[in-house]
């Protein structure tokens, strides 16, 4: 059984959900930010996102993806553009040069703590 996006379920009782909670709000704030910067590779608007991240098992409130862009953009790492060719104009988001770094550099840092998780796993089977 699934529980909220990082996929976590049990539940040993009330008050370590509610210390879980917030351990697990910790976790994906940071994750969020790495997820959108690989997402915006290509050109998305907000609301597609919100849709690519629910149809891979992610789900995000648009109460938290927007002021998360707005953050982005403001740290030079995602830029937007309007697009009003349609009926309905939609605000385009893409990665930056900068953010680009960023997020390089955020994969290679998940992947040595990965790497760390496992090295820690192992280490604790052998003990």
């Amino acid at each position: 059984m699934a529980g909220g996006p990082g996929g976590f379920s049990e539940k040993p009782g009330a008050k370590m959900d509610v210390e879980f909670g917030s351990f697990e709000t910790e976790l994906n704030r940071g994750f969020l930010q790495v997820l959108v910067l690989v997402a915006l590779e290509r050109k998305m608007y907000g609301y597609g996102m919100i849709k690519l991240f629910e149809q891979t098992g992610y789900a995000v409130e648009e109460n938290t993806l927007y002021p998360l862009l707005r953050r982005l953009e403001k740290n030079g790492w995602i830029k937007s553009e309007w697009d009003v060719g349609e009926d309905r104009p939609k605000k385009y988001y893409i990665i930056t040069e900068a953010g680009a770094r960023v997020r390089a550099r955020a994969l290679a840092i998940w992947a040595g703590q990965k790497e760390m998780l496992e090295i820690m796993k192992e280490a604790n089977r052998h003990a």
